[in-house]
């Protein structure tokens, strides 16, 4: 399988009354395909997964790959922390057609290292299509080891690896014990060109909802051996890679968007909508990059 260097985990559209806007979630996922990503991540934690129920993912899935699956590598966020509910949503996530499952390392129960081999390798034997597994422990409070990723590269379709920890060190210890095994992305905008330079494929961007173009650019100049450019660009992008975690992802983006007159809508709480001093941050970074006029 070739994947994609540039994905993007996609925001989840609402209307007025907070109910998932499935035409603008196609809309968005062909907006993204023009600008830049070849694959996309539906119902992460950037499209608000914990709020969503099983219809409105499977919804989404669905619409997403009609709408782009013949353009881009459409992956469904399915991972929760109750193994055999993962594995229900996960088939049935299969059978919209996308082309990939992501399973998020559990979040609360802090299993151990083998409580997540067990885990990851039961979902993925239920699966027939490739699982990325996703390392967040800023958001889980559970770190994923590389000796443990090592043991689920031998899992026939565990073949990538979406990690968050934001530690460069670990991100060395993958390359070294992978070995290629798996296909690594970086899960932090600000991180991809460090983590490009030690191994990873490319990333799984927020930050490409407004920037698709520009991150592809810095990404395919890394690729081509121009790292002076691809440093240049990094320069340029990091105040937006770091500026939309203002708050908690995503309600930064979801301001910016709307700003922008993508009208995706507002957050489900727990989630609210950023304050004054917040959005007076987002409207200038968006005209320091000269996306609002």
């Amino acid at each position: 399988m070739t994947f994609p260097r540039l994905m993007t985990a996609m925001i989840t559209p609402y209307d007025e009354n907070l109910k998932v806007n499935l035409t603008k979630a196609g809309e968005l996922a062909e907006y993204l395909c023009n600008n830049g990503s070849e694959g996309i991540v539906v119902c992460g934690t950037t499209g608000e997964s914990p709020v969503l129920s099983s219809d409105e993912k499977l919804e989404l899935y669905s619409t997403v790959q009609k709408r782009v699956g013949d353009r881009a590598m459409v992956w469904a966020g399915t991972g929760s922390n109750n193994t055999d509910s993962t594995i229900k949503l996960s088939r049935e996530a299969e059978k919209t057609g996308v082309k990939g499952i992501m399973l998020v390392v559990p979040y609360y129960n802090k299993p151990s290292q083998e409580g997540l081999y067990q885990h990851f390798k039961k979902i993925a034997d239920s699966l027939s299509v490739p699982v990325m597994l996703y390392n967040i422990p800023g958001r889980t409070n559970c770190n994923m080891i590389p000796d443990t990723v090592a043991r689920l590269a031998a899992v026939d379709n565990i073949l990538a690896l979406k990690e968050s920890s934001g530690d460069m060190d670990q991100m060395s210890l993958l390359n070294n014990t992978l070995k290629g095994k798996i296909t690594v992305y970086s899960g932090d905008d600000s991180l991809t060109l460090p983590m490009m330079a030690l191994g990873a494929h490319g990333v799984v961007s927020i930050a490409s909802h407004l920037a698709g173009k520009k991150i592809k650019a810095m990404i395919d100049a890394f690729t081509a051996g121009k790292i002076a450019e691809a440093r240049e660009l990094h320069s340029i992008l990091f105040p937006i890679f770091k500026g939309l975690f203002i708050t908690t992802n995503p309600v930064p983006l979801k301001a910016a968007l709307n700003m922008l007159g993508m009208e995706v809508g507002g957050l489900r709480l727990p989630l609210c909508q950023a304050n004054e001093k917040e959005m007076q941050f987002i409207r200038e970074l968006l005209l320091k990059y000269d996306l609002l006029k």
